[in-house]
């Protein structure tokens, strides 16, 4: 089975072990229309699923895990491709996972547990939290610090005028 995973659908195909591969069409990215799917497609022994890394992270990973099917997450950039195919589609590209997933052809990555994706999530965070007032990216008024307590720095893009400098004075 090839995945193309979006925010809100996944692309499904199908390649028979012997046989050609199909589209299935398009379901819901939600945990009980994944459900269906897997019961829809017969005994989970048999079911190998594939889909690539990107932002949506390895939640469905952890979901078709929990139903009992084996499912890796492969590296975009690994994913064969034919030269002059420009063409992309949902429905291509999940046909186009399940042929090589059927021959071999992907790369899979590392998948981590819940605890540790939790844990690159705070790291990731503090990061962001950390690089944005120097950045001058996100100003103080939008990080929720007051006005009163603060002066603003001069990278974030906003200065306040005459009035507004005096009243943060005598505060």
């Amino acid at each position: 089975m090839g995945l193309d995973v979006y925010a809100d659908t996944i692309a499904v195909a199908v390649a028979e072990p012997g046989g050609e591969v199909r589209s299935l069409g398009t379901i819901a990215n939600r945990a009980e229309s994944i459900r269906k799917l897997v019961k829809k497609l017969g005994p989970v022994e048999q079911l190998r699923a594939c889909y690539e890394a990107g932002p949506t992270g390895y939640i469905l990973y952890w979901q078709l895990a929990e139903l009992g099917v084996e499912c890796k997450v492969i590296a975009p950039t690994l994913v064969p491709v034919k030269a002059g195919d420009r063409v992309k589609t949902d429905r291509r590209d999940a046909e186009r996972l399940a042929r090589s997933f059927r021959s071999g052809d992907l790369t899979a990555v590392w998948v981590p547990d819940e605890g540790s994706e939790a844990l690159r999530d705070l790291v990731r965070a503090r990061t962001s939290a950390r690089s944005s007032p120097q950045s001058g990216a996100n100003c103080w008024a939008s990080s929720g610090i007051s006005a009163s307590r603060r002066r603003r720095p001069a990278s974030c893009g906003w200065r306040p005028d005459e009035e507004q400098e005096q009243k943060l004075s005598k505060e």
